[in-house]
């Protein structure tokens, strides 16, 4: 007997797999055109410029949830690799829309460095953004998979998905504070 396409044998998990993939087309478009729309939603008010700030807060303890969700699944604890996992994930979440809400309603901070550090500060905002318009397709599907305990389906996704995400975290808090000192403070 042949193996079959667990896709096409369990209709539920065809549906979640569109449904990811759909998603991860979805969100990075709907991020870039809130990037680039013309007309900011000012009606929103100044709060929003907190939100850069919370966000680095947010990417920071994404970042130790990552880390912290390694050391664990290192030493075979797969209950607090999961619940660790999971706050990053719902952490990132957060930040997504806290995100979304900033570039929908704020126009975008130049950066104002000179020189060397200006290379480096465009070199980690340009891989930060190619890295995060690609990371969810695999961080939805590693997700997906360690919850169904699809763990040798997982383990493969993850080889690509946890260094994205953590790459993407880490360098959203380094680009942070590299422009924070340029940032409107109206709040």
């Amino acid at each position: 007997m042949g193996k079959t396409n667990s896709a096409t044998s369990n209709p539920q998990e065809a549906k979640v797999k569109n449904w990811i993939i759909g998603i991860s087309i979805a969100i990075p478009l709907a991020v870039a055109v809130l990037l680039f729309m013309p007309t900011k939603l000012t009606s929103l008010g100044g709060w929003v410029y907190f939100l850069p700030h919370l966000n680095a807060i947010i990417n920071t303890a994404a970042s130790l949830a990552l880390v912290l969700a390694l050391v664990f699944v290192k030493q075979k604890k797969y209950n607090l690799h999961g619940a660790t996992m999971t706050v990053a994930f719902v952490l990132g979440a957060i930040f997504l829309v806290s995100y979304v809400i900033y570039h929908g309603a704020a126009e975008s901070t130049p950066f104002g460095g000179e020189g060397n550090i200006r290379i480096l500060y465009y070199f980690l905002l340009i891989t930060h953004i190619l890295f995060a318009a690609i990371a969810l397709f695999p961080i939805l599907f590693a997700y997906y998979y360690g919850y169904t305990n699809q763990r040798d389906k997982h383990r493969k996704v993850v080889k690509y998905a946890y260094p994205i995400w953590l790459y993407v975290s880490v360098t959203g808090v380094i680009v942070y504070l590299m422009i924070s000192p340029y940032y409107i403070q109206t709040f």
